[in-house]
């Protein structure tokens, strides 16, 4: 693996570029890791993949926790590992075990030998020995150490020990690491500053070729994130890229992003196709504001729009208009419409694209405005559209009530 910083803007927030071995074009960042169920996006095919932008979908999330109820860590290593297993040789493996959905860290059952998660085969601790085993076996691009996440409500006492303990299994992995893989050193410390700062600055003198910031996504409220995200990056050299896991919100990304984030791994895309939603909002070079955004007939958010409701029962037109995606250039809303009210698994297949493909044009419209040196003005003008646009709608709703 190789990374280089090529443009900041405002100071931190900054445009770089990763090269892999099993990824033929350079990734740009900041970037999003798509997440996967045993190694593939849960609604869409392998074949499918391809009509995703690239490189920007070559990245890859994986949780090693996924394989345990199914193949053994032997079978896995006698295929080949990952690339093998799932015939995906051109993409870029990631992987570390919490996963937003499925595999929940569970800080009360932690103790000092291991990490726990609640999974779909139940509560499990995660030894750091397993869970090398587990990453040698699938061979991925990058992994990060195991770490003991925390909720931010939990006790200062409970913060430094969850320190104290990814500090440790930080060492135990790197003993273990295997010959391929970039590690990737896991930073934890709840809502505590001054422990993600310890955290931080103790991963920063161990041999890694990046970091894993965890903890994040467990409660904390969107005003005191900056200042945690600011503890932890500020700490670390800038020639190394910064991997993040329970930010997903495009508001929560672009909060990364202003810190020097890096690498997203992001559960959004799949809770809005699950719930039938499609996002909507413009991906054009121009400042995001209330008069440019879509309009939203079906709900309150302009940026997505209900699919299953019915003023789109007789919507002829595609999701958004101009977009490249494969829904987009082939089916219209009114047939996603009706195909989410009669669950057919081929809705989410087509909203799984459509809202990919949006997403990763939503991050490349962050790297435009990094390498302008205006993503603070970027970051403003997409806020304060969203704010505008609820106090629209309050204001029309009183006036109703009247």
């Amino acid at each position: 693996m190789k990374f280089a910083v090529k443009a900041f803007s405002n100071g931190t927030a900054r445009a770089g570029v990763l090269h892999l071995d099993s990824v033929a074009t350079a990734i740009d960042t900041p970037s999003l890791l798509l997440s996967t169920r045993k190694g593939l996006p849960l609604f869409i095919s392998p074949d499918l993949l391809s009509s995703l932008p690239s490189p920007d979908s070559r990245l890859l999330h994986v949780s090693p926790l996924h394989f345990l109820e199914g193949l053994s860590v032997k079978t896995i290593s006698k295929i080949g590992g990952l690339h093998q297993l799932v015939g995906l040789h051109d993409r870029g493996f990631v992987a570390f075990p919490r996963d937003s959905i499925q595999c929940l860290p569970e800080a009360t059952a932690a103790n000092k030998t291991g990490a726990s998660f609640e999974t779909p085969c139940g509560r499990l601790l995660i030894k750091p020995a397993e869970y090398m085993e587990m990453i040698s076996s699938m061979k991925p691009e990058l992994w990060a150490t195991l770490a003991d996440e925390v909720p931010a409500w939990v006790s200062n006492k409970r913060n430094k020990t969850s320190v104290d303990r990814t500090i440790k299994w930080l060492d135990e992995c790197i003993a273990l690491s295997p010959a391929n893989g970039a590690v990737f050193g896991a930073i934890v410390g709840g809502s505590s500053l001054e422990e993600r700062q310890r955290c931080a600055q103790e991963a920063a003198t161990r041999n890694v070729s990046g970091y894993w910031i965890g903890g994040f996504g467990l409660a904390e409220s969107m005003d005191e994130r900056p200042a945690l995200l600011n503890a932890v990056t500020e700490a670390l050299p800038e020639e190394k890229p910064r991997l993040i896991c329970g930010l997903g919100l495009p508001e929560e990304i672009l909060q990364g992003v202003a810190a020097g984030v890096d690498l997203f791994e992001s559960t959004y895309i799949y809770h809005l196709t699950l719930e039938g939603f499609a996002l909507t909002f413009p991906l054009e070079r121009t400042r995001i504001n209330g008069s440019n955004l879509a309009p939203n007939d079906a709900g309150i958010d302009p940026r997505k729009i209900n699919l299953r409701a019915t003023v789109f029962r007789k919507d002829t037109t595609p999701i958004v208009e101009g977009c490249t995606c494969y829904t987009c250039q082939n089916h219209t809303r009114a047939y996603i419409n009706h195909l989410l009210n009669v669950h057919e698994m081929l809705a989410q297949i087509l909203l799984e694209i459509h809202n990919t493909h949006h997403f990763l044009g939503f991050f490349r419209l962050i790297r435009e405005a990094i390498k302008a040196g205006r993503f603070e003005e970027f970051r403003k003008d997409f806020v304060r559209s969203r704010y505008d646009h609820l106090v629209e709608e309050g204001s029309e709703r009183v006036l109703l009530a009247r």
